[in-house]
């Protein structure tokens, strides 16, 4: 018999968590797997779906806000049922190993398709898709042949031209991190308050409000994640697609001697408290081979961790690039300093 997936929501608000228990009596089970996603359902669940009904696997699915399923998993400690937690941002998968609520594992196919920069370094985590953090560009008022670097972002040319969201977002966070790995902190520093200086508005919204802004020329430059950019050319919403048709998507580093776009991922882990462990490492293997990938690139406009797999398909007039390399757990590693010199540089 088939086992159907199992979906509960994991509710917050205002800093409150609504604690939900998956039932004493099926968490344990064999046949089964319990995930904790940081992913909205709709991006996960039709996945786990499928898993579940080639594998007979039943799946257990509780969605909620990153930072409060880490707490949750902290605060269960060794009697948590979950047996694999999904999140976003290599910041965040840092977080929840520092935590000391995942385990180190690996399969044959995790060290086969999965590069090493985009999974942990003892094996703690691994990356299921990509994005890059990108600059958006108003072609009427932008030459591209202006654009070069991140660095080049802190140049006075750009004075009241860029429109970034605050410094409290883990995505521009880990940009951060990268650059202290690539230019040290002194130098990343400096660059922080240039920026800054550079500031179309003080940082408000998210990546889309960044990017719509752009368009209706409150700045002429957004920092975004590219998958964000490429939700708005595939939304039923003429509005959105405007947006998307007024600007133009510029990789970053891209020279030889450059390091490349910084990019990062949404990953995955095996719970310090899983019963299921074996069931876990197969869901995994599943959501990193080629159909899992394609429906990421499909679905989600987000960037395959495999080769072999088209890049998502409203992205693809933009061409390939060159990433930035570095394994990310120094996005991690770095996020402290990160924080602290982007306070000393004035981003809010």
């Amino acid at each position: 018999m088939k086992h159907p997936i199992t979906k509960t929501s994991l509710l917050t608000l205002a800093g409150a968590t609504s604690i939900l228990a998956f039932s004493s009596a099926s968490a344990h089970a064999s046949g089964e797997v319990n995930v904790y996603s940081a992913r909205s359902e709709a991006l996960i669940a039709p996945l786990l779906d499928t898993f579940s009904k080639e594998n007979n696997v039943k799946v257990n699915l509780i969605t909620g806000n990153a930072d409060a399923l880490l707490s949750r998993l902290k605060s269960e400690g060794d009697a948590s049922p979950a047996d694999v937690f999904i999140t976003v941002d290599a910041g965040r998968l840092y977080r929840a190993k520092d935590a000391g609520v995942l385990q180190s594992f690996d399969t044959d196919h995790l060290n086969n398709v999965v590069p090493e920069y985009l999974k942990d370094r003892e094996g703690y985590w691994y990356g299921l898709s990509q994005r890059a953090r990108v600059i958006l560009y108003n072609p009427e008022t932008v030459s591209a042949a202006d654009l070069s670097t991140y660095e080049d972002l802190a140049d006075p040319k750009w004075k009241g031209k860029i429109c970034i969201r605050s410094s409290s977002n883990i995505y521009n966070q880990s940009l951060v991190a990268s650059m202290i790995d690539a230019n040290g902190e002194k130098q990343t520093l400096e660059w922080i308050k240039g920026l800054v200086a550079n500031f179309a508005r003080p940082p408000a919204g998210g990546d889309t409000d960044q990017i719509k802004a752009a368009a209706a020329g409150v700045c002429d430059i957004a920092v975004a994640n590219t998958y964000y950019f490429g939700r708005l050319g595939l939304s039923d919403k003429p509005e959105d697609r405007a947006v998307f048709n007024k600007l133009k998507m510029f990789w970053p580093n891209q020279a030889d001697n450059e390091r490349g776009a910084h990019v990062n991922v949404s990953g995955i882990g095996i719970t310090k408290s899983s019963k299921n462990t074996n069931n876990a490492k197969q869901l995994i293997d599943f959501l990193t081979n080629k159909q899992s990938q394609e429906w990421y690139a499909k679905v989600n406009n987000e960037y395959p961790v495999i080769d072999g797999v088209a890049p998502p398909k409203s992205l693809a007039t933009f061409g390939d690039f060159k990433a930035d390399t570095v394994s990310l757990s120094v996005l991690g590693e770095n996020n402290r300093q990160a924080v602290t010199l982007m306070d000393q540089g004035g981003w809010k």
